[in-house]
């Protein structure tokens, strides 16, 4: 009988040579007999704990990829009999991002001595691997905790996990994510030899066999071959230094029609730490060798070694100048056909993004869902501009300003070129940064350094002569007569239809009937002029002055003037500037997935019509439960009922909704108790994944109401208040227990109203617990703020009353854990300035957001740093990982 004992190395039955073979092959090498204890010396020298992929020859095969973690808790994947930081404290952990196992420092040398490698990239070549098998074998882990339902006896798995558990729930491949109870009647010696599937993702994966490690050429060639190797070589270093180059893996794909390989680039400086965390999630998902970091040496080598690959496709992770990173590599590249690139947009701006229909901005998509997204996408075409810039023989010299530039940043651009108004606020914004990056480090600083530019540029008056300095002739045509009569005070040649983080500069579609409709792919640009009035109503919905479409353009400037192209500022001097369609990059478009409709749904003919209930979420609420979605649902307030076609998608689902605040009360009206919607609402898909996460609106139309909702919808509005702010949907608690300092519930008046803020406000500055408790009782709302938007909380921590502080922890809703006064700060920044690591203790404990950003861009353990408190840092830092692990494993549920 096969069974586990505790947590030590499971005994399994008698070894035959076969069984033996298999389990070596198999990813539980760990299930062996045990191997000398953990004193005896190792032959291997201590290898390099890596956080990358090795690509040299030096690679080892099923190589860990390590990051740090602050998992809590005494686990420790070698086991006891080998964990050699067992009876230590404050070790440091780090977690496998490809085959999710944790394990301490100290102890990744110990994994060698149960046998247990990462889940193999790459094979090898050689003339003993010729008989290896062209499949993948599963890589089985064992796990502590793991959701959904053993594929075997379909049964749930049991979660009596804890932090200090040392229980197996389950065992699960690395690869298709199959997952089985830990006992020998579910998970059999059988399954060992089965081939791996890949999971669901199969179609995007590049498998480890495609991938070979080659072995250097021998020198030991006789004196008869030096010749025609010296011949060789000269042949080679005809063709380049990049094709002579030996190179130690090599690509040999295995084309199958129904697959469409994918290489994911990451730049990881995009949206914050977003590109790093990415990273990690695509290693877990794909093959480790076919996601690359763009800050390690850029796309150009991972394109040439997969060029040969059949039906390739690309996933840009980043912002738009990225993508032009990775195109404009493509075109030096010249891979015929051009694989398709999909986008995974991260930051702000991301108006190609938006174009393609993947969103203005990542926020808690599963990345299984959007590799889903990549294969099904349909292929597109985009036009790409050719910038040719010559100075003007006609000015002078005097015309030539300091700081000017005679080369523009970029010489193609697939979103649009400027000039004017909007690239001299953006060249300043890009000086000021350079000469004080230490200014720049919150997106709300740069927000405001840009407002503040624009309006002392308007003041100034900088770009109102813009049109006496420069001549546009479009097609043969001169439009300069046009733009002097327009006196525009920016001027801008459009490839697609957003432009400045998502406006329509061009307008929406049927606004501009003496004009073909806009494309990004009909070899025609939009040439359209902004006067200060039309620039500030592009904000709102509005649209600039459309002059012309046209194939090309000539541009001749007279002095210098501030230009930019996608974004890339500079101040160009009088120059001749042509403007050429270049070619057509293949992109990949978000289609509307009819696929993913829920299976209920595809079981049966779609209804001609929809009757669903309507309920909305705080955002309190789904930061705290979106991983628990029974709960969320509990806390969600219903709206009321609306009708829909059974074919309709949420843009049509969303008008609906909307008049439900201007329905009379009756049936499907929302309730008159309700509060209103706020105008940035957004939808939930409560049903493609095992968590709610939210919808872009700018991706509504690809989404049927089927595919995110059953019974009932769900929306997620930010300005509402939690369910434990609301006293109707709180429930009856036991009486709060009495104190010496309290009077008794008779001892209250019974129609006393009851006590202002202004009170509540005085007691917690005074640190006067009694008065506070018995303001309480006397029905004082513990949420009032000051006129600063200052909580109780606010002013507990800042007079240091940790009684104080506890009794409102205990009795006031949770919002008051994150709210934030007038200068973004919460009362956890408050407390980590003030160095009080008793409250702040309290506080992370109570279940505060450590990830929180005031105004100056800093986090509460930022907060401690500039205070010089590198022990309340060093906690505040160690919560923090502990809060982003613990989403990131709950999503990962292993």
């Amino acid at each position: 009988m096969w069974r586990y004992r505790s947590w030590d190395v499971p005994q399994i039955p008698a070894e035959t040579p076969q069984t033996q073979k298999a389990i070596t092959k198999s990813g539980l090498q760990h299930l062996a007999p045990p191997l000398p204890a953990p004193g005896a010396p190792c032959s291997e020298p201590e290898r390099q704990i890596r956080s990358t992929v090795d690509w040299s020859e030096s690679a080892t095969y099923g190589e860990h990829i390590w990051f740090e973690t602050n998992v809590s808790g005494d686990f420790c994947y070698v086991g006891e009999q080998y964990c050699v930081a067992k009876m230590l404290k404050s070790v440091p952990r780090r977690k496998c991002a490809a085959c999710k196992i944790v394990v301490h420092t100290p102890c990744i040398a110990q994994l060698e001595k149960i046998n247990f490698r990462c889940k193999p990239s790459f094979r090898e070549s050689g003339s003993r691997n010729v008989r290896e098998p062209t499949f993948v074998r599963h890589h089985w882990v064992h796990r502590r905790r793991q959701d959904g339902k053993c594929r075997h006896c379909g049964k749930g798995f049991q979660q009596k996990f804890t932090f200090h558990s040392k229980e197996i729930v389950a065992i699960s491949c690395s690869w298709c994510k199959q997952a089985y109870h830990s006992k020998v009647s579910c998970f059999m010696l059988q399954q060992i030899e089965e081939p791996c599937s890949l999971g669901v993702h199969a179609a995007v994966v590049i498998p480890p066999t495609w991938i070979l490690r080659a072995r250097r050429p021998q020198n030991t060639l006789k004196a008869s071959k030096k010749k025609k190797r010296a011949s060789f070589k000269r042949k080679s270093s005809k063709k380049g230094p990049e094709e002579g180059r030996w190179k130690p893996f090599i690509i040999r794909p295995t084309p199958s029609p129904l697959m469409k390989p994918l290489l994911v680039f990451v730049n990881p400086k995009s949206g914050g730490n977003q590109g790093a965390k990415i990273i990690q999630s695509f290693l877990w998902y794909l093959n480790p060798r076919q996601v690359f970091d763009l800050s390690q040496g850029g796309p150009k080598e991972a394109l040439e070694m997969y060029r040969k690959v059949h039906n390739l496709r690309i996933l840009a992770c980043g912002g738009d100048g990225t993508v032009g990173w990775i195109l404009s590599t493509l075109d030096q590249l010249r891979l015929k056909p051009p694989p398709p690139v999909a986008i995974l947009p991260l930051g702000t701006g991301n108006d190609l993004a938006r174009t393609l229909n993947w969103g203005g901005g990542y926020t808690d998509e599963p990345v299984s869902k959007i590799l889903s997204h990549v294969e099904e996408g349909n292929v597109v075409q985009l036009d790409r501009w050719d910038l040719r810039a010559e100075p003007n023989p006609e000015a002078g010299p005097e015309e030539r300003e300091e700081g000017a530039t005679d080369r523009l940043p970029l010489d193609v651009f697939n979103n649009y070129f400027s000039l004017g108004f909007d690239a001299h606020v953006t060249l300043e914004f890009h000086e000021s940064r350079e000469a004080n990056p230490e200014k720049f480090n919150s997106r709300f600083r740069n927000k405001m350094f840009y407002a503040g530019t624009a309006f002392s540029d308007f003041l100034m008056g900088s770009s109102k002569d813009l049109a006496k300095h420069i001549r546009v002739v479009c097609d043969g045509t001169d439009l300069t007569p046009k733009i002097q009569d327009l006196k525009p005070q920016c001027i801008v040649f459009l490839n697609i239809p957003r432009y400045c983080a998502g406006t329509m500069p061009w307008g929406h579609p049927g606004e501009h009937h003496d004009f073909e409709p806009q494309r990004h792919d009909d070899g025609y640009l939009e040439v359209i002029g902004f006067t200060m009035t039309s620039l500030a109503a592009l904000q709102v919905g509005g649209h600039g002055e459309r002059l012309t479409q046209c194939r090309e353009v000539v541009l001749t400037t007279s002095k210098a003037i501030p230009v930019q192209v996608d974004g890339e500022p500079c101040k160009l001097t009088a120059s001749r500037i042509r403007i050429a369609l270049r070619n057509q990059a293949t992109m990949v478009q978000k289609a509307k997935r009819r696929s993913a409709t829920p299976l209920h749904s595809d079981q049966q003919p779609v209804p001609e019509q929809l009757r669903i209930q309507v309920s909305r979420v705080s955002m309190h609420d789904y930061d705290a439960l979106h991983y628990d979605k029974e709960q969320l649902k509990e806390a969600s307030v219903p709206l009321g009922t609306v009708v829909v076609p059974g074919d309709s998608d949420l843009e049509l689902c969303r008008a609906h909704i909307e008049r439900l605040q201007q329905e009379p009360e009756g049936a499907g009206a929302m309730s008159p108790a309700c509060q209103k919607l706020s105008a940035k609402w957004c939808f939930l898909d409560a049903t493609t994944a095992s968590r709610f996460y939210r919808i872009d609106r700018a991706q509504e139309h690809l989404n049927y109401v089927t595919e995110i909702a059953q019974d009932e919808i769900y929306i997620l509005d930010p300005e509402l208040l939690g369910a434990s702010a609301r006293p109707d949907l709180q429930t009856p608690t036991s009486p709060l227990p009495t104190s010496p300092c309290s009077p008794t519930p008779q001892s209250l008046p019974g129609d006393a109203a009851p006590p202002k803020g202004e009170e509540l406000v005085e007691a917690a500055k005074r640190n006067d617990f009694c008065k506070l408790q018995e303001l309480h009782r006397a029905g004082g709302d513990l949420m009032h703020r000051d006129g600063q938007s200052r909580t109780l909380l606010h002013h507990a921590v800042s007079t240091g009353s940790k009684e104080v502080v506890r009794y409102l922890l205990d009795h006031a809703p949770q919002e008051i854990l994150d709210a934030v006064e007038e200068n973004g700060e919460t009362c956890l920044h408050q407390a980590a300035a003030l160095g009080q690591r008793t409250i702040c203790h309290y506080i992370v404990e109570a279940g505060a957001s450590l990830m929180k950003t005031d105004q100056q861009g800093d986090t509460p353990r930022q907060r401690a740093e500039k205070a010089q408190d590198t022990e309340l840092a060093a906690y505040l830092e160690n919560r923090q990982h502990y809060q982003m692990i613990q989403r990131e494993d709950q999503e990962t549920a292993v």
